[in-house]
């Protein structure tokens, strides 16, 4: 056993074997950096992802008979990370973070520790900054914190889950024994994140009882529409469940009236005595601009520039709102900038948390002890990642104003790219309001941005602009080690003057998600889009002659 003890960190705290750990760790994070290229957005130089690539790797695999040193094991660790991409100035792509030095801490702490976040007597250290971040963030929104709660959850689609399942049983207390009533209804706009499909789903609700609901110009849910769309489910004897607001898409940022949202449920419980709808905060996108709730954009005392000043100002009517829904999420990986996965399910009353609690009598094991008061029986895990330790320790190194200058950059940086694109580029259309991402669209020619959004279009002539966009998106995505621009094939849905189906439109996406994506490099971000696009119509051009011919 003395060779297997050799592969644990040490039970006394001795020095010897300290630093054969801290030397493990300084090895594996000299040989990172060495891979870093400024220039380039991958850890060393990218495998050939050959169609049998994974076959190869599957034939390959075996556990080895007897254990290897360490020294062979981190480098079998450092070729998986050879051609990762690495978030540094060229993603411009998704809300994928650069963890700060801080989350990356706290980590590092949650993996030494290692305690169970179940309940505080195998997890304490997490249970606490669990507690602690849940008070912060209540404070933060509006939530009275002395009834509150939160728990640390697998993302955004995690947080939708669990808000679903506390609406079912909120509504339906036997659901639990006796399963799901068949005639509820959810709600969301047509642009909301695939979570609530997934968890419609998953719950048995099913899918045809989900309801889409049409956006604005704005990309935010139409009120009239929701209100028409419940009505029609009322009518039917159907039971209006569950309301999905979306505080910032993924692909546009659309932000829902959420108090819009609140003031039509309560107008619809009024007139015909339904139970109360239980409405989610599908925050996992937009969340933390409500750090802005309480800046003082009149005295501006971190002086952001007068456009930034008033896309922040806007954000702080829509989002300081956010405290009437009944739950919310911050999924903190995203623009927060902490590690995979980092997300607080947040919930307005503690006490419909008992709807979905454990009796003592089915955990044994855990929690019904005369030892230990935080057990958390309500979530889905068991075992649970003490993951609110990077949440707590990046909260503490930023505080509201680091926070506050990191989400304000994502908006100056996209101010900044959207006029030097529309300066540079005549075919290229801008699809979506000033926020953290920018969604824009190309044409082979001029744009038809306005005959689209007003149904001028066919279905072919939409489709064959969707078309050219996906060619050049998989032309710059080909060489996304030098620029890796996002896209969607669902950036909204438009009508066409030939059918009465919505039509979706493709667009690209830039999203300033690293702090090392500043207005000083516009200019290339700009400058690649430009260059490629010219070169994709001149090949398009040739290739359409030598097919006339």
């Amino acid at each position: 056993m003395k060779e297997i003890q050799k592969l644990f960190p040490s039970m006394d705290g001795n020095d010897l074997q300290r630093e054969e750990l801290l030397s493990y760790f300084k090895t594996i994070l000299t040989k990172i950096d060495e891979l870093k290229d400024p220039n380039k957005l991958t850890l060393g130089e990218m495998p050939e992802y050959t169609e049998d690539y994974y076959n190869r790797v599957i034939q390959k695999a075996d556990v080895p008979k007897t254990g290897v040193p360490m020294e062979e094991v981190i480098q079998e660790l450092l070729k998986l990370v050879e051609g990762h991409r690495y978030v540094n100035r060229n993603y411009v792509a998704n809300a994928a973070p650069l963890p700060n030095i801080a989350s990356i801490i706290g980590n590092l702490v949650m993996v030494l520790v290692n305690g169970n976040n179940l309940w505080d007597v195998e997890g304490p250290a997490a249970a606490t900054a669990e507690v602690e971040i849940t008070s912060m963030l209540s404070k933060l929104i509006g939530y009275d914190e002395s009834i509150s709660a939160g728990y640390t959850t697998w993302g955004g689609q995690g947080a939708v889950f669990n808000s679903l399942r506390l609406a079912i049983a909120r509504y339906a207390p036997s659901s639990n024994k006796t399963g799901v009533p068949k005639n509820l209804y959810c709600f969301c706009s047509e642009l909301s994140h695939y979570s609530l499909y997934k968890s419609v789903e998953a719950t048995g609700i099913g899918v045809e009882n989900m309801i889409r609901v049409k956006v604005n110009a704005d990309h935010s849910m139409n009120l009239e529409d929701l209100k028409e769309k419940i009505e029609l489910v009322i009518a039917k004897g159907g039971v209006p469940l569950y309301i999905l607001a979306s505080m910032g898409t993924t692909d546009t940022f659309g932000v829902d009236d959420i108090e819009g949202i609140k003031l039509l449920a309560d107008e619809l419980e009024r007139t015909y005595g339904i139970y109360p709808i239980y409405i989610h905060a599908d925050s996992a996108m937009g969340g933390m601009y409500t750090f802005f709730n309480q800046y003082d954009f009149e005295s501006n005392p971190l002086q952001f520039d007068d456009n930034v000043n008033k896309v922040l100002k806007s954000y702080q009517q829509k989002f300081k709102h956010m405290k009437l829904a009944d739950s919310m999420v911050f999924d903190f990986h995203k623009l927060g900038q902490t590690p995979y996965i980092t997300s607080l399910f947040l919930i307005k009353n503690r006490e419909n948390l008992k709807y979905v609690d454990l009796d003592a009598e089915e955990t044994p094991y855990v929690g019904n002890r005369g030892y230990g008061s935080y057990h958390t029986g309500y979530t889905l895990e068991c075992s649970r990642m003490g993951s609110a330790l990077a949440i707590y320790a990046s909260l503490l190194a930023f505080g509201i104003e680091g926070y506050q200058e990191l989400l304000a950059n994502y908006i100056r940086v996209n101010i900044a790219f959207r006029e030097k694109l529309t300066n540079k580029i005549s075919n290229v259309m801008i699809t979506n309001e000033i926020s953290p991402v920018t969604t824009f669209r190309f044409y082979p020619e001029k744009t038809k941005w306005n005959d689209e959004l007003n149904g001028l279009l066919t279905v072919e002539e939409i489709m064959e602009i969707n078309q050219f966009n996906d060619e050049f998106a998989e032309v710059i995505g080909a060489e996304r080690d030098t620029v890796f621009f996002g896209n969607t094939k669902k950036q909204r849905l438009v009508e066409a003057s030939n059918s009465n189906k919505p039509v979706s439109v493709y667009a690209h996406k830039f999203f300033a998600i690293s702090p090392y994506s500043t207005i000083e490099e516009i200019d290339r971000y700009v400058g690649f889009l430009k260059e490629h696009l010219e070169l994709f119509l001149k090949t398009k051009s040739c290739k359409e002659m030598i097919l006339k011919s």
